[in-house]
Order: C-alpha cells, then sequence, then structure tokens
C-alpha cells in the first residue's frame, strides 16, 4: 500500500510533468549554456534545430546518386554557405557539414568573436558591453549577443563611436582627437 503524500509533496508533484520530461542529454546543454555564457536556452535551441537541419540536408544530399550533377551543386552550395557563416573551417568536402553541432554556431556568436579578437578578456565582459551598447558590426550598433558573425563581418567588429571605451583606447594610443571632443 501506498502512503498518502504529505503537502509539500503533493505541491512539488504538481509543479513537475513526468508525462512530458524533458531531457537535458546528461547536463551537456547546460555545459554549453555556460561555456559560451548563453544566457537565455531558446537561443541554444536555435542552434541545436539550425545545426539538425543542417545535418538532415547533409543526409538527404548524401543519397543522391553520385552521378547526378545536382548532389555536386547542392553539396558544394551547402559547404560553401556553411564555410562563409563560419561554421566549419574548410570547405573541401560534403563531410563536414555531417559535424555541425549547435556549438559550432555558438562559436560564431558576437561575444566569442570579441574575445577572440581582443576586443574583451572574457564572454561575461564581452556579452556586458554589448548588451550596454558597446559594440557595432559594421555601421550597426548591435545589442544581441545572440548575433552571429559571419567571416566577412569579423573584421568589422569594433567600438561604437560615442563609446567611452573607444575614447579610453584612443586616449592611451594616443591618438585621440581633440576636435571630436566638441
Amino acid at each position: 500500500m501506498v502512503r498518502k503524500l504529505k503537502f509539500h509533496e503533493q505541491k512539488l508533484l504538481k509543479k513537475v510533468d513526468f508525462i512530458s520530461w524533458k531531457v537535458d542529454n546528461y547536463g551537456k546543454e547546460a555545459k554549453i549554456l555556460r561555456k559560451f555564457h548563453i544566457r537565455k536556452a531558446a537561443d541554444y535551441t536555435k542552434y541545436n534545430k539550425l545545426s539538425r537541419e543542417v545535418r538532415e540536408l547533409y543526409e538527404k544530399i548524401s543519397k543522391l546518386e553520385n552521378t547526378d550533377p545536382f548532389k555536386k551543386e547542392a553539396g558544394t552550395m551547402l559547404v560553401e554557405k556553411l564555410y562563409h557563416m563560419g561554421v566549419v573551417k574548410h570547405n573541401l568536402n560534403l563531410e563536414v557539414a555531417s559535424k555541425v553541432s549547435a556549438s559550432s554556431f555558438c562559436k560564431r556568436r558576437l561575444p566569442v568573436v570579441m574575445v577572440k579578437s581582443r576586443l574583451s578578456e572574457n564572454l561575461k565582459n564581452a556579452t556586458d558591453l554589448i548588451e550596454q551598447g558597446h559594440v557595432r558590426v559594421g555601421p550597426d550598433m548591435i545589442t544581441d549577443p545572440a548575433f552571429l558573425v559571419t567571416r566577412n563581418m569579423e573584421d568589422f567588429v569594433t567600438w561604437v563611436d560615442s563609446s567611452k571605451i573607444k575614447q579610453h583606447v584612443l586616449a592611451y594610443n594616443d591618438q585621440r582627437d581633440d576636435f571630436a571632443l566638441a
């Protein structure tokens, strides 16, 4: 015979749905969220969905016959797109598309690119600077840390002109323009 649940146990069971229990891949999601300092789990879910779709597309293309001209064209288009996005390291063959994961997309986030280009010392600091409006990519100020930076846009990540950080860096390098202060 099963004992009657106490009040606090009943209350806990109301909050937990055992039928649609969410599996977390043994903490893998939490580990990646910490590693790349992702504050919204929904972003990681989107990256996971994107990587799954890329792998499914790879499977469909690889199932085509080798004599089919569309297979080569579609394969090169997919690999070129992934390479220009920065998700894969090289664009030699179609096999690289099978290894795309959510962390491949996480590596192209703006805070990670800032740390890699030494604009910030760590991911938390880079995320805070982006949210505060100190960073721009090209002419546009970016306030979303989930912004994905392509290989072409990597060189255009810089400080906003009105940023105190940019003024401090220019003053330190003795390149500050006194005319811009007026």
